[in-house]
C-alpha cells in the first residue's frame, strides 16, 4: 500500500462530487473542484478537523460507522464502498488481514448425506452464512434467484448487498433480521472473520444492516417457514429444519420441505425440469 491511499481516495472522491449532487449551490467563487472539506464533514456528521486528519494520513483507523457515513455522503457505488472499507482496514494495520481464511471443508460423510436428501433443497453453511455444499434441489431453487452466483455463495452478503434479494424473499425484513442476528452471534463468540464481515457490511449495506446488527440480542429460530419467489415456480412456502453438525467448524445443515400442497407441486415441477 502507498503512504496514504485512504486519504488520497477520500480526497479524490470529494473533489469529484458536484455540490449540486448533495443539494448545494456551486457558487461563483469555489477555488477547488467538488466539495469543500467543511461540506463533506457536515454531510457525514464529523468534524472538519477529523476529515483533515483522515485525508492527510494522520488518522488511519476510522470506525466502520465513520466510513459508512463518508460513503453515504459521497454517494459511493457498492464497489467503491468495498474499496474504501478495505483501505481503512489496511491503513489501520488490521491483524486480521493476514489471518487464515475460514474453514470451508465439508466432510465426505456430510456430502453423502446431502446426496441422500435429494431432491429436497438442503445446504450446509458456516457461521458467516457462506454456502459450502448443497443438493441439486437447492440449486434449482436458489440458482435462478442469483443466490449462488458468488464464490463461495453467501446468504448474508446476498441478503444485504444484492438488489435481487428483496424480490427473492417476500419476507425480506425477517430474513435480514435473522442473517444479522446469526452474524452477530458468531462475532460475539470471538469469530474474527464474522466481525470483519460485519464491519464490511456496515459500510457496504449501511443502516439496513448496521441497525439490525446492533439490535440483535437473540439467536434466530432454527425452524420455521420461509417464502421464496421463484421465477418459474412462483411463490413457494417452505418449512425448514436446521441442525448443528458436530466439529470445530460449527457448520449447520438446513433442509427445506414443502409447507403446503402448492409448494409440493412447485418443487416437483423443478425436479421434473432437471429430469427433462
Amino acid at each position: 500500500m502507498a503512504d496514504n491511499d485512504l486519504g488520497a481516495f477520500l480526497r479524490a472522491r470529494r473533489e469529484a462530487v458536484a455540490p449540486a449532487d448533495v443539494g448545494l449551490r456551486a457558487g461563483p467563487r469555489r477555488r477547488t473542484p467538488g466539495l469543500r472539506r467543511a461540506e463533506l464533514a457536515t454531510a457525514a456528521g464529523i468534524s472538519v478537523e477529523y476529515l483533515t486528519r483522515l485525508e492527510q494520513g494522520r488518522d488511519r483507523r476510522p470506525s466502520p460507522e465513520i466510513i459508512g457515513a463518508l460513503a453515504d455522503a459521497l454517494g459511493l457505488a457498492a464497489e467503491e464502498r468495498v474499496h474504501l472499507h478495505r483501505l481503512s482496514k489496511v491503513g489501520g494495520g488490521s491483524a486480521c488481514q493476514s489471518a487464515q481464511p475460514p474453514d470451508r471443508t465439508v466432510r465426505p460423510t456430510v456430502r453423502a448425506l446431502l446426496d441422500r436428501l435429494e431432491p429436497a433443497p438442503a445446504l450446509v453453511v458456516n457461521p458467516l452464512g457462506e454456502v459450502l455444499a448443497f443438493t441439486g434441489g437447492y440449486e434449482r431453487l436458489a440458482g435462478p434467484l442469483g443466490l449462488l452466483d458468488d464464490r463461495p455463495p453467501s446468504l448474508t452478503r446476498f441478503v444485504f448487498t444484492d438488489d435481487r434479494a428483496r424480490a427473492a424473499f417476500p419476507d425480506w425484513e425477517r430474513i435480514a433480521d435473522e442473517r444479522a442476528a446469526d452474524l452477530r452471534a458468531a462475532a460475539s463468540l470471538g469469530d474474527g472473520h464474522a466481525a470483519m464481515l460485519a464491519d464490511e457490511l456496515a459500510v457496504v449495506a449501511g443502516p439496513c444492516f448496521s441497525g439490525r446488527y446492533a439490535s440483535a440480542a437473540a439467536l434466530p429460530g432454527r425452524t420455521g417457514v420461509e417464502r421464496w419467489a421463484h421465477p418459474r415456480a412462483g411463490e413457494v412456502s417452505l418449512a425448514y429444519e436446521t441442525l448443528d453438525l458436530p466439529g470445530p467448524a460449527e457448520q449447520r445443515l438446513t433442509v427445506y420441505l414443502p409447507a403446503d400442497g402448492a409448494a409440493e407441486s412447485a418443487l416437483a415441477l423443478l425436479a421434473a425440469e432437471r429430469v427433462g
